[in-house]
């Protein structure tokens, strides 16, 4: 078993969790600027107003890159630093920041992907409305243009949204990420939608206007059910349970709500049943324009719910086993979601697919001046890597993958104290380490996959 000589292997980041200078060379304030100064909405108190100074190291972050074979590097562009005002005057300091960003990467080669929108929503929009605005799918079209116009000549690789399921659900239903809004149903339903409508929008912008051949996909949340037993009935259940259940309280946090829109060019007829009633500004014309040729699928996967076929052959939760292996975020450790996920992902839409997310937090430290061991990351990784390789070697068109994160950072409501990074960033100081994960993904890298099969306690990262 092998992965493609043509497979993608990267890793990403996101602006604000990284770049820093929040306020400076002209960059406006967004949404999470303003959840940092909201007494108790990030875990003490932690902004990311320095976060990993990426706007003044990134040139030594690119080098970092280079030293661990990374393809690829997926980051965002922060929307408000090349448009303070979200829409209008442009600000030449923050483009030239990304031209600088992009040139380094291609010196280094290194393809830069880019994403669009990864949750930092300009304030001054904000206060117009934001997503409630019906403006907003074409404020986004706008900003998409201008980012298409300035670096296509250099990129081709697109990612419109990510995670809309958060950006929605959490930011405008519970309120626990910014803007920190807790909408009754109906509008949090046309925020969903509004974002959906600027997806579309801005995929017609990159096909229209780019300068080369682009590469056009988005990165929602794998929200992953996959069968406790590998037989038939428990595949078929949980299946069903990945796409077809939608909880009747809220439709934020699965695949259909979202997906089906921006591949097939309509809502979930279950989720019409339980929420048309909200929806009387649905418009048969905007999803027409949602509906656009899209490239690849990407999916953002960390985790999944093992469930058996009841009675009925409906989905039920299986146990997990007693004292089961749990990240720092308290997530599962679930390694067949990146095996289930795929598959059911690629079955359903038909799009090649690309893990556009996958990673783990630990509490990780130094064990001296340059060594960070983190063996449970390695661990991590390599099964979840060894699950997607099956689903590869079974017929799923996988491109790529995209470890979260490139380095350790400012992990929203979180602050500080989720590290994911492959690289650890000691925030008093800014110094970076490679840690023993970013030396063992090297060789992963380099052997395209083939050092997955060997025995990792014996390996050695120095």
């Amino acid at each position: 078993m092998t992965f493609p000589e043509s497979f993608t292997w990267g890793s990403a980041t996101s602006s604000y969790q990284i770049e820093g200078a929040w306020d400076r060379d002209g960059k406006g304030p967004h949404v999470w600027d303003m959840m940092c100064r909201w007494p108790g909405k990030v875990s003490e108190g932690v902004t990311g107003n320095i976060a990993c100074n990426h706007y003044e190291l990134f040139r030594d972050d690119v080098e970092l890159m280079k030293s661990m074979n990374l393809k690829t590097y997926r980051f965002s562009i922060s929307w408000a630093r090349l448009l303070p005002s979200g829409t209008g005057k442009v600000n030449e300091a923050g483009v030239k920041f990304y031209d600088e960003l992009i040139n380094s990467l291609l010196d280094a080669g290194i393809e830069p992907w880019i994403t669009l929108f990864h949750w930092d929503y300009p304030l001054a929009l904000f206060r117009c409305g934001g997503w409630l605005n019906p403006k907003s799918s074409d404020w986004f079209a706008e900003y998409a243009k201008l980012i298409v116009d300035r670096f296509s000549d250099r990129v081709s690789n697109w990612l419109t949204l990510n995670e809309p399921q958060c950006f929605v659900g959490l930011g405008h239903d519970s309120g626990t990420h910014a803007p920190g809004l807790k909408l009754p149903l109906s509008e949090t339903l046309l925020v969903a939608h509004n974002s959906l409508l600027a997806h579309g929008k801005a995929a017609q912008v990159i096909r229209t206007y780019a300068k080369k051949k682009p590469n056009i996909g988005w990165a929602p949340v794998g929200v992953v059910s996959y069968p406790a037993i590998e037989q038939e009935e428990h595949i078929e259940a949980a299946r069903a349970e990945m796409f077809d259940r939608i909880d009747p309280e809220s439709p934020f946090w699965n695949n259909s709500w979202y997906s089906d829109p921006v591949v097939f060019g309509h809502y979930p007829e279950e989720g019409l049943k339980l929420f048309g009633h909200h929806m009387d500004w649905l418009k048969d014309e905007d999803l027409e324009v949602i509906k656009q040729p899209l490239d690849f699928y990407g999916a953002n996967i960390y985790n999944g719910m093992p469930v058996l076929a009841g009675e009925d052959g409906k989905a039920v939760k299986a146990d997990r086993p007693q004292g089961a292996p749990m990240t720092l975020m308290k997530w599962p450790v679930e390694p067949k979601s990146l095996y289930w996920g795929p598959r059911f992902l690629y079955e359903k839409y038909n799009l090649p697919i690309i893990i556009t997310e996958n990673g783990i937090s630990l509490s990780d430290w130094p064990s001296d001046a340059e060594t960070v061991p983190d063996p449970q990351r390695i661990s991590f990784t390599r099964a979840y890597l060894l699950e997607l390789e099956r689903a590869i070697d079974d017929g799923v068109n996988i491109r790529g993958y995209f470890h979260w994160s490139l380095m350790d950072n400012f992990e929203w409501a979180e602050g500080d104290r989720q590290r994911f990074g492959l690289i650890y960033v000691d925030f008093n100081n800014q110094k970076r380490i490679l840690k023993d994960s970013a030396k063992w993904y090297a060789k992963v890298i380099e052997s395209n996959g083939q050092t997955l099969h060997e025995d990792i306690i014996t390996q050695s990262y120095k």
